[in-house]
């Protein structure tokens, strides 16, 4: 309650995984709030990221974990540890949708999809009251604060106590996060990081023999390195590149490389579970009248695909004596190609950068205005970090906006919105 007793309303525009977490929290503080979003329904990204289980964090040790967010581990590491992987788990078990900790260390919950968690936070939000406004388009700030929005009965205008932006990058544009945001912002004055993919996969020059046979198959338990840096995991073969969680979690320098060279070139070895020399003992083994295919198959254990792989990278005979053939097949060299767009990346590397906050995320050229997601300059791998900052960041603003309502004394009250359109 504001200091006249006057509910307050907050407004949160964006309904993914950092706007809804921000709703909930506001929400259960007793505050009134309103969830606008441009699309006909809310967490949309959130059900696409149920189709690969729906990671939602990671149990490695805490500081282990908040390295993987490179340059923004300094100003994510409090927020994260405020609202921290144990509190997403003990959120989602709320939500009867407990977790488990799978063999990678990641989280997920037991239903390994989306659906019953949305179903199950949505129901908890209207319960708390919260109101949601969709086919409602941010188009920028009016008078006095005022949110201008875009709607399917024409522009409206809502005022609030305080505004939580979380609007998402640009991946996945259809899913929600288009990056709408970036022209209204600049125009504000507030400094942006050009949006760049991450996570995503590259482009490869396959062959057409390849790429016909072997599209849309897994390279699996491999190790990919770039530089220094060895990956364990796996990739998939796409008709144009390559993708996959062991690319997705070197996308970062490998873009970064491209950018300042013009190439990528990665190293592929495709049995890293046996050392060289025993490699080259079960390849010596074979039977002199077997064929290379065999050999490759039956002593090597590789995949049609891993094989198909080591002759297009060869572009040549591959060698038949033992020791250069096992040399060969840990070392594959793969050149690749510029990196899959927007439109293809599980996320979004830059955004607003951390100087136009305070440290409750609030824009210092907009008092009372809140960011928290992937709208935020930061980038992480796959593995439950995504997820996690989005949660954390949204408490995060949460509790900013409610810690500024309370010393402003903001009174604009419950019921002060628009109709709508």
């Amino acid at each position: 309650m504001s200091k006249s007793g006057v509910e307050q309303t907050v407004a949160v525009i964006g309904g993914g995984p950092a706007g809804l977490m921000a709703a909930e929290r506001l929400a259960t503080a007793g505050l009134h709030v309103t969830i606008y979003d441009h699309l006909p329904s809310l967490g949309r990204k959130l059900l696409m990221a149920g189709r690969g289980g729906l990671n939602l964090t990671h149990s490695e040790p805490l500081e282990r974990f908040l390295a993987h967010y490179g340059a923004a581990a300094g100003w994510l590491a409090p927020i994260i540890r405020a609202f921290p992987p144990e509190a997403v788990r003990a959120w989602a078990d709320g939500l009867e949708a407990e977790t488990f900790v799978g063999s990678s260390g990641r989280v997920f919950p037991k239903a390994l999809k989306a659906s019953p968690l949305l179903r199950s936070w949505l129901g908890r939000l209207a319960s708390l009251g919260v109101e949601m406004r969709l086919r409602h388009r941010w188009t920028g700030f009016g008078p006095d604060n005022a949110l201008r929005f875009e709607t399917p009965g024409g522009p409206v205008e809502a005022m609030a106590g305080a505004t939580i932006l979380a609007m998402g990058g640009a991946s996945w544009p259809r899913l929600g996060s288009d990056a709408s945001f970036f022209v209204i912002l600049e125009r504000e004055g507030v400094a942006i990081a050009p949006l760049q993919p991450a996570n995503m996969g590259f482009e490869v020059a396959w062959s057409e023999t390849f790429r016909k046979r072997f599209a849309g198959q897994p390279l699996k338990r491999i190790r990919i390195a770039h530089g220094d840096r060895p990956v364990m995991g796996e990739a998939m073969i796409t008709a144009h590149g390559i993708e996959g969680g062991a690319i997705y979690a070197l996308a970062d320098t490998l873009r970064t490389g491209r950018e300042q060279s013009g190439t990528a070139e990665i190293l592929i070895d495709l049995r890293p579970d046996l050392s060289a020399g025993r490699l080259t003992e079960r390849l010596a083994r074979s039977r002199a009248k077997e064929s290379l295919s065999n050999r490759l198959r039956k002593a090597a254990g590789l995949s049609p695909v891993a094989i198909g792989l080591l002759r297009e990278t060869i572009g040549g005979p591959l060698p038949a004596e033992a020791a250069s053939l096992a040399t060969a097949i840990k070392s594959v060299r793969l050149t690749l190609g510029p990196p899959f767009g927007l439109a293809r990346a599980i996320s979004t590397a830059g955004g607003v950068l951390h100087d136009n906050l305070d440290e409750r995320l609030m824009l210092r050229k907009r008092p009372g205005v809140f960011l928290a997601g992937e709208m935020l300059d930061w980038e992480a791998p796959t593995g439950g970090y995504l997820l996690q900052a989005c949660f954390s960041t949204g408490a995060a603003a949460a509790e900013g906006a409610m810690a500024w309502l309370a010393e402003s004394g903001n009174t604009i009250a419950a019921g002060a919105a628009a109709p709508e359109g």
